[in-house]
């Protein structure tokens, strides 16, 4: 007998929706919740295509959130089977957003579609928050459609994102938080010139290497019971024309620090910049903050109910966590929203071959459908 969650993550893998573009997916999963009482709104910012829809009008609103788009597929040929054919093989079903995270969005479905099935009057809101820029430059996304509800005096009170979140098996590791994102782009100037007249010039690359060598040595954090210390890498080094026989005139450095709870950013730009004019260095530097660090407490419904949900599927509690990169986690957080992530194993993604079980997609959907229950209760009892 087909399954429901494993043929809609399949049709969703066979529409090509390369960041940018959506190819439909939302329009599909529209098409599946619009029956069962979902006001639907789509709206496209700049070249992003992104749905909001809402079922019901009393209690707490929870969001399912996740994305449409995906990353590239590299070379196709390589591939054992063809990046958007969805094909299974082996109990696996392969293609690009298998595990981020169509499968996670088809999973949101059918859990859903079973709740309301049995629960057509719910004691929470429950929402969709879907965008195609997750895995681009996240600017008309989430980020954008949060800025919009703001507009509309819409609050997220608890929110599930479908990110790949397990390490070894389904179920293992769920997210209660992420670590912050913050990239410098900096450019050390100098003065070019002949290098055998090296008095008549200023090399930018002398002058930053003890810079570089005591900002790489920073211990920013020790980190807390949530999070790692924070850490600095650098990602980028330009300097030079291609001669041999000219001392550039600039130098430029990338570097990118994941930062937990224990440091800020203002804490971040100010260490920095101090250590530049410390330095006597010449510079011009442009921040880029891809999002602050959040973190869920276990003071609120969130974290248990995922738990409960996990636990009462599998039979084993998960792990709360917050390693890993970045999510559209977020942007929803700062408003006050409880986060958490919970979705496949990440083992593959943004892999040729990128692929997930079957029986997990099943599996995860039967969690998603625990999971509402779970809400549903807390949300009778917060209303007495």
């Amino acid at each position: 007998m087909t399954d429901p969650t494993i043929e809609l993550a399949r049709d969703l893998i066979r529409r090509p929706s390369v960041t940018p573009d959506d190819q439909g997916c939302q329009a599909l999963i529209g098409g599946r919740i619009a029956p069962l009482g979902f006001a639907i709104e789509s709206l496209r910012f700049a070249e992003v295509d992104n749905l909001w829809a809402v079922h019901g009008d009393r209690g707490p609103l929870f969001v399912f959130a996740g994305h449409t788009d995906v990353v590239p597929t590299g070379e196709a040929a390589r591939w054992t089977y063809p990046p958007f054919g969805a094909e299974i093989h082996g109990g696996r079903l392969y293609g690009r957003g298998a595990a981020d995270m169509k499968g996670s969005v088809a999973a949101f479905v059918t859990a859903t579609e079973r709740f309301l099935a049995r629960q057509p009057e719910p004691a929470f809101r429950l929402g969709y928050l879907i965008t195609s820029d997750e895995e681009g430059p996240a600017q008309h996304g989430t980020k954008r459609m949060m800025q919009w509800l703001r507009e509309k005096g819409i609050s997220i009170d608890w929110c599930l994102v479908g990110e790949p979140s397990s390490r070894n098996r389904l179920g293992d590791e769920f997210k209660i938080g992420r670590r912050g994102s913050i990239t410098g782009n900096l450019v050390i100037e100098g003065r070019q010139g002949h290098v055998a007249y090296p008095h008549l010039a200023d090399n930018p690359v002398h002058r930053a290497a003890p810079f570089l060598a005591e900002l790489v040595a920073i211990e920013w954090d020790e980190g807390n019971a949530h999070f790692p210390p924070s850490t600095l890498q650098i990602a980028n080094i330009q300097a030079g024309t291609g001669a041999n026989n000219v001392i550039p005139g600039e130098m430029s450095v990338q570097f990118n620090l994941r930062f937990n709870t224990e440091t800020s950013v203002e804490a971040i730009q100010a260490r920095v910049e101090e250590l530049l004019k410390r330095h006597g260095l010449a510079y011009r530097i442009d921040w880029h903050l891809s999002g602050v660090p959040f973190l869920t407490r276990d003071d609120g419904p969130m974290v248990g109910a995922v738990e409960r949900a996990v636990e009462g599927v599998l039979g084993t509690a998960p792990t709360p966590s917050t390693a890993g990169g970045t999510s559209d986690g977020r942007f929803i957080a700062p408003t006050g929203a409880q986060v958490i992530e919970l979705g496949p194993l990440n083992a593959t993604i943004h892999q040729i071959d990128e692929h997930v079980a079957v029986e997990d997609l099943k599996t995860l959907s039967t969690i998603y459908e625990r999971l509402l229950d779970e809400l549903d209760a807390e949300a009778r009892r917060l209303a007495g």
